[in-house]
């Protein structure tokens, strides 16, 4: 591959420019990003890479442009880099819901120009090209998108890139992405969200000195719930019939644990309590975590 563009240069796409660069998966790579704040960093990280001022000079004679924006951007960029893009170019993004994204993508993204969706699983609570890694997609799962009118050889092509990345990977449809993501990272996501929003009102209710106390629970949750508001927010939105539906079987399964204590039901809770720690077994047991106390913290 010649000529890779990164539109966005945050966590992610830092982290993907470090990759490509360090396995030189390209000749060039081109940076679009539009916030000053984050390419005064770039600069400053000397990550040797060309940062474009206009998203057409980066498209031009680009082979694969990577969108690693919040999803509500995405129309905006299809629709000013429709007229630049070069024929044989191939479009993928790193966002994490599909169904609503993939609709924008076949409504206004000129025809007969490819666009594959791809999902790594990685990612931080921190924001901003600073905090980028080489090693972020390293043996990690990354979802390639299958819709109706994909070719498979460009599956084969982004399968390539993302194997090359250092990715595990493995193809789905948009639906069925969405369906899985919205139990597995979107509503735990929410919940660390609701939780610390209510240990603050809980905190100024009471007039206690609450987060002063955090035991591991609050604090872990509270890593979670410093993930990047916009992109979260964009998230819930494009996914919200699935993350409505994840939501309901949350409260109805918090009323069945709000039950067994009222009644002090032992047998119930304990059973629920032992069949979820088998959860974690599972994780370590498919290698997707270390098996260390305090998620091997030091």
């Amino acid at each position: 591959m010649k000529n890779i563009l990164i539109i966005g240069c945050g966590l992610l796409g830092s982290s993907l420019l470090r990759r490509i660069k360090e396995k030189k998966i390209a000749k060039n790579i081109y940076i679009f990003e539009k916030s000053k704040k984050n390419i005064l960093k770039i600069k400053r990280l000397n990550l040797s890479v060309r940062i474009v001022k206009s998203l057409k000079e980066g498209v031009i004679n680009t082979d694969l442009i990577i969108f690693c924006t919040p999803m509500s951007e995405y129309k905006k960029i299809i629709l000013k880099i429709n007229k630049f893009i070069p024929p044989n170019c191939l479009i993928t993004d790193i966002g994490s819901s599909k169904v609503v994204t993939s609709k924008i993508i076949q409504k206004f993204l000129k025809k007969k120009i490819s666009w594959v969706s791809s999902h790594p699983i990685a990612g931080s609570e921190v924001s901003g090209p600073e905090h980028g890694k080489s090693n972020m997609f390293v043996n990690r799962w990354c979802i390639l998108i299958k819709e109706k009118n994909t070719k498979k050889n460009d599956l084969k092509i982004l399968d390539k890139f993302w194997k090359k990345i250092g990715s595990k990977t493995v193809v789905m449809s948009s639906e069925k992405h969405d369906k899985i993501f919205s139990m597995t990272s979107h509503l735990p996501h929410l919940i660390a969200y609701n939780l610390v929003k209510s240990a603050q009102e809980f905190e100024k209710k009471q007039n206690y000195n609450l987060i002063k106390f955090s035991a591991g629970g609050l604090r872990d949750f509270s890593r979670i719930a410093a993930s990047n508001e916009v992109m979260w927010r964009d998230i819930f939105f494009n996914n919200k019939n699935n993350v409505s539906k994840a939501i309901n079987l949350f409260i109805k399964s918090l009323n069945e644990f709000k039950k067994d204590i009222n009644l002090k039901d032992n047998k119930s809770i304990l059973k629920k309590l032992t069949q979820t720690k088998k959860v974690r077994s599972k994780i370590i047991k498919l290698k997707q975590d270390v098996n260390k106390p305090d998620f091997g913290r030091n």
